[in-house]
């Protein structure tokens, strides 16, 4: 078992007697946060590799800037195919098995279309690898560094996943199905063929150590829905023959073949969205036969995995509302123990030799930079964010009883806190279910709300990551149930902590964390006001209006078809009547994962029962908020609203 002991209280430094940010202030301090989309490290442990995020004219994040530096020191340099020193569309750094050669994606050669391009790892001019037409990504050579595998939607123009805004319907109404398939390039002549076969939507993949077959995560039919009914597969590298080896219960990530090709490691638990990875760390035989768990019972949900020599595996996961990093031995299952910190991983990647890893790591204390190193001794390497403005006071590590277990969560104080004073909270609700309220810097409202003068408190009830997967499927046929016991269970120990009015309490989120904040006014009366974004009122209509519906399964145990009670029971609708909190309404006018009429339907029922409530619908958008306005526009409402009822 692991665990981690978290110090009860992150201190800042005493805020100074300053005068208060505006929103729109404090946005734009969060603003100039940059973001990192991956980290790499050379096999031999030498060199570390990162992407960090750079904002397009239209505020939208969709370009990034990769770094290169050596893991003891040195300048870094920039790894580009663009002649004009500008930001394009560029990530995926990947280290040839010789350490010497980098391969990325870049669309400098052709606005909006990536292609593989390779660059001497030291430095030097970048040659263009790939022409072909289509989505792109997840770079990996082969062992022997003769080829380089990836990721392809071909002649497709819209991005992968359910988080981007849908292309609206018109006319007719039929699904489109576009599969990801393995490709592989070649890395002297740069020829491509096309690897699994014409059906098949792969999430992730790995090679085999001799280059003979691919391990693959993988479902038929639409990518964006079949996730959660995803199988593992063996695919021929050379002939494409596919062949099922695992149908699992849950759903699976992280699929990695051990060095002698014998076994493949994946992460395995109950998973709310694809990319968002927690479970157990189980062990398939390559070639068919049965699953083993080798960490039943362990507190760490497993977030990315890695052989090391031999065949001991490395992995990374979420850990009482840290982080922590374990081996495990695939021979007698005895899990140890590596690293756990009050820091939060969101990127890792271990050498092939040595003990060196590369890492983003960030905390309530420290934004966002690529860092590298041994385990636990990394070194920052960039310094993108060393003018980065904390927005919050201290951060505090609570844990409360509810139902006879143990629950953690995060209370972040005023920005410029005064014992003297007693403060309204906002608690914020993580999205998921599977999910994590982690300590790493935070952002959006997390970070807005506490230099308004607010308490935020960020719970992880049942089905949360890093308390043991028994726990994650806590709410499994119970959405609101245990779980809202567990967030009223924390509200409480938080007024027992800070000095909070328990008069001026606030709840919101967003997917999920939306619809416990509509599903909590239907159940209590302690929220003078409420934020809900991208919420569900109904399960039942949610059923049929979503495009990822696959998912409800394994959280409902059926279809609302075949049982349409498990569903009705946790719905809001089903009590609207108990309302009499002033609840805001946001929702993206595309989004595919929580569609507007469910947003439509709250805030209709509460305007017929007199309840405040406003709907404000952002065009042009997803289930993720893209645009710098509209995310201004968001934070600056969202503050109102609980400024006009908390104040």
């Amino acid at each position: 078992m692991l665990h981690l002991a978290l110090a009860s209280v992150l201190a800042l430094p005493a805020a100074s007697a300053s005068p208060r940010l505006s929103v729109k202030q404090a946005f734009a301090a969060q603003q100039t946060i940059r973001s990192f989309r991956d980290a790499a490290i050379s096999p031999d442990g030498e060199r570390a590799a990162w992407t960090v995020r750079a904002a397009a004219p239209d505020g939208t994040e969709t370009l990034g800037e990769i770094s290169v530096r050596g893991v003891d020191g040195g300048a870094a340099h920039r790894v580009t195919a663009a002649q004009d020193g500008q930001p394009h569309r560029e990530w995926g750094a990947a280290f040839s098995p010789d350490s010497r050669t980098i391969a990325f994606l870049s669309d400098a050669g052709s606005p909006g279309q990536q292609e593989i391009y390779l660059a001497p790892a030291a430095g030097g001019a970048a040659r263009r690898l790939t022409q072909v037409k289509g989505q792109l990504d997840h770079l990996l050579w082969s062992a022997d560094g003769r080829a380089v595998a990836f990721l392809f939607v071909e002649n497709s123009a819209q991005e992968t996943g359910a988080l981007v805004a849908y292309k609206p319907d018109a006319g007719v109404v039929a699904e489109k199905v576009e599969e990801r398939r393995i490709a592989v390039a070649d890395a002297a002549t740069g020829r491509v063929r096309i690897v699994s076969p014409a059906d098949l939507y792969v999430y992730d993949y790995d090679w085999s150590a001799d280059g003979s077959a691919f391990a693959a995560e993988a479902a038929k039919g639409s990518g964006t829905n079949n996730y959660w009914i995803a199988e593992l597969y063996r695919i021929d590298a050379h002939s494409g023959e596919t062949r099922s080896i695992w149908k699992p219960a849950l759903q699976i990530a992280c699929p990695r073949f051990s060095p002698d090709g014998r076994s493949i490691a994946v992460i395995h638990g109950i998973m709310s969205d694809e990319g968002s990875t927690g479970g157990d760390v189980w062990l398939v035989p390559a070639g068919g036969g049965d699953a083993r768990d080798l960490t039943p019972g362990m507190a760490l949900s497993a977030r990315a995995l890695f052989f090391r020599s031999g065949d001991e595996i490395l992995f990374t996961g979420h850990l009482e509302g840290g982080e922590g990093v374990a081996t495990v031995n695939p021979r007698d299952g005895k899990v140890a123990s590596q690293w756990a910190g009050a820091e939060g991983i969101e990127h890792f990647a271990p050498a092939r030799e040595g003990e060196n890893s590369a890492v983003i790591l960030s905390s309530f204390e420290r934004a966002p930079e690529a860092c590298a190193g041994e385990l636990g001794e990394w070194k920052a390497l960039s310094s993108v964010n060393a003018g980065a403005k904390r927005l919050w006071g201290p951060a505090k590590s609570l844990r409360w009883d509810s139902d006879g277990r143990s629950v953690q969560g995060w209370l972040l104080y005023p920005l410029d806190f005064d014992a003297a004073k007693r403060y309204p909270m906002i608690t914020v609700v993580h999205g998921g279910p599977s999910g994590a309220q982690s300590v790493s810097w935070p952002s959006r409202w997390n970070a807005i709300l506490p230099s308004q003068g607010y308490f935020v408190f960020l719970p992880n009830p049942r089905g949360s990551y890093g308390f043991g997967e028994a726990f994650v499927q806590g709410n499994v046929k119970d959405f609101g149930g245990g779980d809202l016991r567990d967030i009223m269970s924390g509200v409480d120990a938080a007024l027992k902590t800070a000095p909070i009015d328990p008069q001026r309490l606030g709840i919101g989120g967003w997917s999920y964390g939306g619809y416990m904040a509509m599903w909590a006014v239907t159940q209590t009366h302690r929220f003078a006001a409420a934020v809900a974004g991208a919420g569900i009122v109904s399960w039942q209509s949610y059923y049929g209006q979503n495009r990822i519906d696959t998912w409800m399964l394994p959280f409902f145990g059926a279809s609302v078809y075949d049982d349409p009670k498990v569903y009705a029971k946790s719905s809001p609708i089903e009590f609207i009547k108990n309302v009499k909190t002033p609840t805001l309404v946001l929702h993206g006018d595309r989004d595919s994962e929580v569609p507007t009429p469910q947003g439509y339907e709250f805030w209709h029922a509460l305007k017929s029962l007199g309840v405040p409530s406003q709907l404000v619908i952002y065009p042009g958008e997803g289930h993720g908020i893209r645009r710098a306005d509209h995310r201004l526009d968001i934070q600056e409402r969202t503050v109102a609203w609980f400024d006009e009822y908390l104040k």
